[in-house]
């Protein structure tokens, strides 16, 4: 029985060749307009380097030279500082 509100529906689905995707919806899903929101991931990645990245890896050389130190970056650092005074 459908109950208002949201509804997940979990689907493995082929692309048509022009990129779109047929989701079949259970009847009573079929009237009215309908809010979607889509997750799309490769069910099967094609090889390691296809896998998508979480917003959290990181990604090393992303911005070569993006940030350089400043002339005293190995300087000592005051007592100031480490006397949490700085």
């Amino acid at each position: 029985m459908y109950t208002r509100g949201m509804n997940s529906i979990r689907a493995t689905l082929e692309p048509n060749a022009d990129g779109t995707l047929h989701l079949p919806l259970p009847p009573e899903l079929r009237q009215g307009k309908l809010k979607v929101v889509a997750t799309v991931e490769l069910a099967e990645p094609a090889a390691k380097e296809a896998t998508t990245l979480s917003s959290g890896d990181r990604v090393p050389d992303l911005h070569p030279d993006a940030m350089q130190p400043g002339p005293d970056f190995d300087d000592p650092l005051p007592d100031e500082f480490w006397q949490g005074e700085a």
